[in-house]
Order: structure tokens, then sequence, then C-alpha cells
């Protein structure tokens, strides 16, 4: 049987990147180009869509080269989410550049909409400057465009310039606070509450099926087949296709996702409600997704605030270095908590600390900081989903550390798993595009190609982890209450 080969594009929030992977799974080639991260003023943070596109561009080229130019079955991509651009529809010209995730310009809008649960029905979403709508709102008014306009996400720039149509996948679009989660369509209610038109929005297709064949360039007339928001995409990279079944990706910060099977579950617990994926002619599967702001971050805070390692890696052996944290913790509020607390006026702390305490127990303190934020997630996902998991499958940059997956398998009281190829975004899209045609014939197939690299097994006492909760729970405490509302600066 021949081998198949399936390109993923992977545009996040730093670089594009492009992954050839063959027909069992694995990586044959692969190129990553950063772009430039804008800021004109504070709390803004803007892309230039054409570099963007520019980038893409290079990695592609330059990963079927080193990859011998195979003949490519089809094409995945997976994107940084919520990013929002607007176009020209006719000449196909960026108006303005694109409003990023994390820019916080719409705060002072928001108001006008409601509260924070205003469309949460609807959409699963709280009202908040993260999402899509505010931001399309903003550039609209501020550019005023006088021609005809398409809008989108980054994925949906993605599509148009590779295949020259208006499309987003249903995981995309659910993070844009504009689809009903119910319908998998635009909402008339709110288009109307953000003074949005319809039609320059894109057309919301399945995250794995048929979209367009690609017009141009080295892989022009192969079929575009699979699109995911980044969470998503590691969600089925991670094979993660029942109900019950959770992935968390470190990085910067930790996102979690629960697969809650098909029916939306609206979160009490301060969590998000996105589509998972939805295959062509199937329902959609929903997920549960809570967000922990400052995970990795907080290691390279005690790197170049502290100077206490010299390189990331480094904290693994400093933190093993010492049997515990010394009664030493930190909660890393440094911005506030995400979920589940949502707490702005947090700020980050130190408790515990005693002349014993060392370097090495502040580095393991920081390791457990992350595991506890990711298991105070983990348990408000499965308390509103009334389930458990057998095991949480992780990726990311701090899954390196056998430490903390040690550590995080010991708070949850369930293994944790790594798995062979760690890069599941990418794997993610690829899946798609390969489970659309044919190259997999089914999820099971997708499964049986996942392979876990290693899997740590719980070893703490349940008396030893509801005394280290309780000093957690002690320390997050006193994180509160330390930033006043506006009303009384």
């Amino acid at each position: 049987m021949p081998v198949s080969y399936l390109v993923a594009i992977d545009q996040g929030t730093t670089s594009s990147r492009c992954f050839v992977f063959d027909s069992e799974g694995r990586i044959v080639a692969f190129d990553q180009r950063e772009h430039r991260q804008i800021f004109p003023r504070p709390g803004w943070v803007e892309h230039d869509p054409e570099e963007i596109w520019r980038s893409v561009q290079s990695v592609v080229d330059s990963a079927l080269a080193k990859a011998g130019n195979p003949t490519i079955a089809a094409v995945g991509i997976t994107n940084q989410r919520e990013t929002t651009m607007i176009w020209d529809a006719e000449t196909g010209a960026p108006i303005g550049n694109a409003i990023v995730w994390q820019d916080t310009r719409t705060a002072p809008m928001l108001a006008e909409y409601g509260d924070i649960d205003t469309f949460r029905a609807q959409t699963g979403l709280p009202l908040a400057t993260y999402f899509s709508a505010p931001k399309l709102r903003w550039l609209l008014d501020n550019h005023k465009p006088t021609g005809r306009v398409f809008a989108g996400t980054m994925d949906s720039w993605l599509i148009y310039k590779l295949t020259g149509r208006h499309v987003t996948d249903v995981t995309n679009a659910s993070r844009t606070m504009l689809m009903n989660l119910s319908t998998l369509d635009w909402d008339a209610s709110l288009l109307q509450a953000f003074g949005l038109e319809r039609d320059i929005l894109p057309a919301i297709v399945p995250s794995i099926g048929p979209i367009a064949e690609i017009i141009d360039g080295p892989l022009r007339g192969v079929p575009l087949a699979g699109v995911l928001g980044d969470q998503q995409a590691a969600l089925v990279g991670q094979a993660c296709f029942e109900p019950g079944e959770a992935k968390c990706t470190y990085g910067t910060g930790a996102f979690l996702l629960l697969n809650t099977g098909e029916r939306p579950i609206t979160s009490h617990k301060g969590l998000v409600t996105t589509v998972g994926y939805q295959q062509e002619n199937q329902n959609a599967i929903y997920a549960l997704e809570g967000s922990v702001a400052v995970a990795g971050a907080l290691v390279q805070w005690l790197r170049d605030n502290l100077g206490i390692i010299r390189t990331a890696p480094e904290v693994n052996d400093l933190a093993g270095s010492v049997p515990d944290n010394g009664g030493c913790y930190i909660v890393p509020a440094f911005s506030g908590l995400f979920a589940p607390y949502w707490r702005p006026d947090a700020r980050g702390v130190v408790c515990g600390l005693t002349g014993f305490v060392t370097k090495a127990h502040l580095a393991r303190a920081a390791l457990e900081a992350t595991a506890w934020q990711v298991h105070d997630v983990m348990q408000a996902m499965l308390e509103e989903a009334g389930t458990h998991i057998a095991a949480l499958n992780v990726d990311g940059g701090m899954t390196a550390s056998d430490l903390l997956l040690q550590i995080q398998a010991d708070l949850l009281d369930v293994p944790v798993v790594r798995p062979t190829i760690t890069e599941t975004t990418v794997l993610g899209a690829a899946y798609a595009a390969g489970l659309a045609t044919g190259v997999w014939p089914n999820t099971g197939a997708l499964r049986e190609h996942w392979q876990a690299g290693h899997c740590f097994n719980p070893e703490m006492s349940e008396e030893h982890r509801a005394r280290e909760r309780t000093r957690w729970r002690a320390a997050l405490d006193r994180s509160l209450d330390w930033q006043a509302p506006a009303s009384q600066r």
C-alpha cells in the first residue's frame, strides 16, 4: 500500500509552521518562521496579515522541499483562535492589522452589551475582550471601510488566500461570540446585538471534511480537508474522541479541554463551552475548556526575574533536588486568576517562607503551582460534566519535565500520559485532513496511530494529598483582594 503524505499548517500567535506527516502519523519534515508582534499602545496587540501569509507560504515551500516534494493527499490547518481581521472582498487586501486574541482595547465597549453572562446561553462564552465579536465591531468602527468587506479569524484568512473561499470551521466560529452553539450557525440576535451584517462573515463548515482545492503554489490541486482552532486540534491530536476524555496543553499558560460528547454543557463555574470538533455529516462534539493564565510563564519568571535558573529546562533538575516544597507555596496571579476562580483582584504571592527554604524549594513550588491550578480547573470540569477521567493526556513545552507530570498525576490521582509525538496541535490538523480524505478510515484507526510515550501513575497517599490541598487553598486565599476595584483607586 503506497504511503500517503499530509500537510499540516499551524498559524500560531508568534510563528507559522508547516509539518509533513506520513500515513503512520510520523513527522517527515517541518519548518517554522516567526512573525512580528505589534504593540501600538498599552494593551493593544496586532499582527500584519500579509506578513503572516508570506510566512505561511515560506514554511510550506521549505517543509515540502525538506520532505522531497512528495505527493500530498490533503492539507489541514490549525490556528491561533479569536484573532480577528477584515479585508476587501474585491481585492483581497487586508484593511488594517489583525487584532490578536490577547488584545484588550475593547474593554470599554463591553458594558454596552450587558454583563459577563449576557450571551453565555447562546454561545457558551462570557462577555470578554478575548473573543472576536467586540474586536470585529472595533475594526469596522475605526477603519470605516466603504466597499464590500469580508471578516474572519486567522483560519478564514488562510483559507481565503489558499482557496479563494470565505469559510471558517465550527471550532473557530464557536470562539467568535456570534455562533449559536445549538444551531452551529451565525445567530441573528447576536449579529443584531453587535450591529453586524451576516454577509461579511464566512460560511461555517465542519472541522473534518472537504472544503476546497488549493488554487496556487506547490499545493495546487490538493484538497483542504481539515480546519481546527489550536486547542481543539490538540484534543483531536490526543485522540480524545470519547466523552470524559481530556487533554491539557502546558505552554506559557495551560489549556484544558474535556470532551462532553454531543451535548454542550453550560458552565456555572467559570469555564467556557466550545465545539471540540465536527466531522462532515455527523453531530458536533462539544467540550468544556478552562484556561490557566500562568504556567510556563512562572518558570520564565524564575529565570528572567529571579535568576535562579539559567534555562527553563533546569527547573526540573533543581526542583527534583529536594523531596518536597519545604512548606513554600507560590500562587502566580501576576494579573489575576483565570478559571475556575476568575479573580482579577488577585496578585501573586509566595507563602510559607522560612529560613529553610532554598531556590530548589521555590523551583518545586513553581511546578506545583501549575499542577494545582490544572487540578482546580479539572475538578470544576468534572463536577459540571458529572463524569470522571481515566487519565489526562498532556502536551506542550512544559511536559518535558517528568517531575511536573508526576506531581500532576499525584494531585489529580489519575494517570498522566505524555504521547510519543508531543506536537499534538499539528498532528490534530493532519488527523482531520487524513480522516476526511480516507487516509484513515475512522477515529478508531487514529487511536491505533496515537501512541503513549510515558505514563505517570499517582503515588501520593490521599492523606498527603488532602494536606497539600488545604495548604494550597490557604495560599490562594492570601492572593485575593490585592487589587482594589477601579471605583476605589
